[in-house]
């Protein structure tokens, strides 16, 4: 699947910034979305992008190449130049890609630099409305009872909602089956309509079919409730302490590309999402803007990795 936006919507065009004169950048920038639009990735890659154009003085395309779980849009910025002008708009499920899947042609933390992580946001349990179950107990009851008749949605193997999955039915020893879907908008259609049971994903997705009626709240893994659903529970109310899980995102380039450029690129996104505006509208959507060096995001990337690669192998999970 490949769809190609600019800025500003479905075939819209921004009007075109300046382009640097005598150096980077100088033409535009092609940003990779590995996933389908509708997404936590996608919105979150979009704003990026757009720090970057306002920042840089470039127009940035962004371009939605989904399939094989984030490998073809991934593997389609590394066969780019490594010359910063093709890039990589994804999330926290980019560097667990050989955690995942079987016979992945690249190496996700070795063959890219993170430019900048952005913005984290935490996970919400959901729930079809159709069950009646209203508490993470009761499913819990429901779920060991008769397993078969439940199951969980994910956006992505891999993905922060894939391992909050994994951790739930670890913790919980409820055995609920996990089925991975192409992109978080046909995964949460699903679970709306019955078809699949459980689904824990970002708040930006979650919240409004939760308030909309399409989906029922169950938990929010975070320490303390959230001011945008003050009702939602935490996993720990429910009685899962401890459980909080967090989806970040982040823009990448190939390995090789130029320092001064990754310095430019980092600089700007740093910048770009410390806007009072931009905090503004992140907090809004429960969602807070991560400020690193790139050395910094690397020894972050590193110790996630870690962390996330124990869980699958508690869980004895197997690449697909």
């Amino acid at each position: 699947m490949r769809r190609r936006h600019l800025l500003g919507g479905a075939g819209a065009l921004l009007a075109a910034p300046a382009l640097a004169q005598g150096g980077f950048p100088a033409r535009n920038i092609r940003m990779i979305v590995p996933y389908p639009p509708g997404g936590a990735t996608d919105a979150m890659s979009r704003l990026a992008a757009q720090k970057i154009q306002e920042r840089l003085g470039a127009t940035v395309v962004v371009e939605n190449r989904s399939g094989a779980n984030g490998q073809v849009g991934s593997q389609a910025v590394l066969q780019a130049p490594a010359d910063g002008y093709t890039i990589l708009g994804s999330a926290s499920i980019h560097p667990m890609a050989r955690h995942v899947m079987r016979n992945v042609p690249y190496d996700p933390v070795t063959e890219f630099v993170p430019l900048a992580r952005t913005a984290r946001g935490p996970l919400v349990l959901v729930m079809s409305p159709q069950r009646p179950q209203r508490t993470i107990p009761e499913v819990v009851e429901a779920a060991k009872r008769e397993p078969a008749r439940w199951s969980f949605a994910t956006s992505s193997l891999g993905a922060a909602g894939h391992l909050g999955a994994i951790e739930f039915n670890r913790v919980t020893g409820a055995n609920i089956e996990i089925v991975g879907y192409r992109g978080t908008a046909p995964a949460l259609t699903d679970v709306a309509a019955g078809n699949a049971h459980l689904m824990f994903d970002p708040v930006l997705a979650t919240l409004p079919m939760v308030r909309g009626g399409q989906l029922r709240g169950l938990g929010i893994a975070t320490a303390q409730r959230t001011p945008l659903a003050p009702d939602l529970p935490t996993m720990a109310e429910a009685g899962l302490p401890g459980f909080e899980f967090y989806s970040w995102y982040g823009v990448w380039a190939p390995r090789g590309t130029p320092a001064e450029i990754v310095a430019r690129y980092n600089a700007a996104l740093v910048e770009g999402m410390r806007e009072p505006a931009v905090v503004e509208r992140l907090t809004g959507l429960g969602f807070e803007p991560v400020a690193e060096t790139v050395e910094q995001a690397e020894a972050f990337i590193r110790e996630d990795v870690a962390r996330n690669a124990a869980l699958l192998r508690l869980a004895n999970f197997q690449p697909e």
